[in-house]
């Protein structure tokens, strides 16, 4: 007897597949502390659907995780959130969304592997959760943008008291994002490239 049934799914679906005009790939990453958004900005943006591993947050957390300012969150990130855009026919981004929480950053080294450039999501109203991240990536040499995402009720500071808050060059981008918003997520993603191909036409100076 053949069990199979008509609506089966086989492969990918069509709505997935990476278009023929695609010429060049870049992988993008998606940081910051626990609680900032960044499965919402991978979810938000993504023209397929995203892969998410967001498993509800239970006792095994309590004392480790810092969910001060997040405490009605009930689902947390413990592997990564993947999702895809295209910026135009020939350019894709691949978006990897990393864990938050320092219990899962070692998580971080197969994420970054291969990555261009990053966007770093921060919370005005919890900005310490945000050091530790920005210090990761300033260690291991990868370009940034700092994307601060609107959540309501989050005091708004001038972007010169933000940038000498997290310690950040006058090199680094800052840009305003919600993280809900498909068009404000893509724009932050068009900043980040922008500013990779700024810093591969950049010619260093001579001594």
């Amino acid at each position: 007897m053949d069990y199979r049934t008509s609506d089966t799914v086989v492969g990918p679906r069509s709505e997935d597949t990476l278009p023929v005009s695609v010429a060049a790939a870049v992988k993008i990453v998606i940081v910051g502390g626990f609680g900032v958004g960044k499965t919402t900005m991978v979810g938000s943006v993504s023209e397929i659907r995203p892969l998410t591993t967001e498993e509800t947050m239970t006792q095994a957390g309590v004392g480790v995780d810092d969910i001060a300012g997040v405490e009605r969150k009930t689902e947390t990130t413990v592997a990564m959130d993947f999702g895809r855009i295209s910026l135009n026919e020939r350019l894709v981004l691949y978006l990897f969304g990393t864990p938050g929480q320092e219990r899962f950053w070692f998580l971080w080294n197969g994420l970054f592997e291969g990555a261009l450039g990053a966007v770093v999501l921060v919370d005005t109203r919890r900005l310490e959760v945000s050091f530790d991240v920005l210090g990761r990536l300033e260690e291991r040499g990868v370009p940034f943008v700092v994307a601060i995402n609107a959540f309501p009720g989050a005091p708004v500071h001038p972007v010169g008291e933000l940038r000498a808050a997290l310690d950040l060059p006058d090199a680094v981008p800052i840009v305003d994002c919600d993280a809900r918003d498909r068009a404000s997520s893509r724009d932050t993603l068009l900043t980040l490239v922008s500013h990779l191909q700024h810093l591969t036409t950049v010619t260093p100076e001579t001594p």
